[in-house]
């Protein structure tokens, strides 16, 4: 989104888009700057209820394309961008060109993780979490935040292959870590531009939810997310390999033996 027109006509690019990069530096140019700050707020929150992953984008650190520090301003900038919401923030001729690349990206990690550990982050997320539940999808991963958020749940645990339905716990914005788990590559690779997801790709076959659960176990315990004494969320859907079908959750332990003891099949 980079030119006034594409901004009025915000609503029908974004059902046609995958994503959104807002591009602030072109719009600065096209129209008065003060009219960007508070078009790049109403973009990030629409692309979140929407579920689809919006990049901020465009003179974020512009100075340290000659700096090995960021002015006050800049960091400001980019913190306000993730008190937002934003899924992504994005450099560009800070590391394509500048002197020093590496301390940019850094710098910039440095910046969101501050924020999101601020307890007004996360208030603000939760504030804004105005989100119309329309299917059976919506209310699972819904359900799946709500359950993580009021017990000792470690982690909540997708199964997708279209990736749909790991997008739509990303827009939750849930306070424990979203492992999307998936068959397909490609799958994989688009997933990691949403907010707060790692991928885990599935080699084994998994067409029965009890060995999904398994599946989901093994893949907390080995990224170090949950260990054996702990529970997970498992959303996934019945019948298996069949994209949008969504609808089943389960409350999960890590311990294989307790998975093989009382969960059904």
């Amino acid at each position: 989104i980079e030119k006034p027109a594409a901004v009025k006509d915000f609503d029908a690019i974004l059902d046609a888009s995958d994503g959104i990069m807002i591009a602030r530096g072109d719009l600065g140019v096209e129209m008065p700057v003060q009219n960007v700050p508070p078009i790049q707020k109403r973009l990030v929150r629409a692309c979140r209820s929407a579920g689809k992953p919006v990049i901020v984008a465009t003179q974020m650190l512009e100075s340290m394309i000659e700096s090995p520090v960021p002015t006050r301003a800049e960091v400001s900038d980019v913190a306000a961008a993730i008190y937002e919401g934003t899924d992504a923030v994005m450099l560009s001729a800070e590391s394509a060109a500048g002197k020093y690349p590496c301390e940019a990206v850094k710098t910039m990690d440095a910046v969101a993780i501050e924020v999101e550990n601020d307890p007004t982050y996360r208030r603000d997320i939760e504030a804004s979490r105005v989100i119309a539940r329309e299917t059976v999808a919506d209310g699972i991963v819904s359900a799946a935040r709500e359950i993580a958020e009021a017990t000792d749940i470690r982690a909540i645990c997708c199964f997708t292959q279209s990736g749909a339905t790991a997008a739509l716990t990303s827009r939750e914005r849930p306070r424990v870590p979203i492992l999307a788990l998936t068959p397909l590559e490609a799958t994989a690779r688009r997933l990691c531009l949403w907010w707060g997801i790692s991928c885990h790709l599935t080699n084994e076959k998994v067409d029965r939810f009890k060995m999904a659960v398994v599946a989901a176990a093994r893949a907390v315990r080995a990224t170090g997310i949950a260990g054996e004494d702990d529970q997970i969320v498992v959303t996934a859907g019945v019948p298996f390999n069949v994209p949008g079908t969504t609808n089943i959750l389960r409350v999960a332990p890590c311990a294989e033996r307790l998975i093989f003891a009382t969960d059904p099949e």
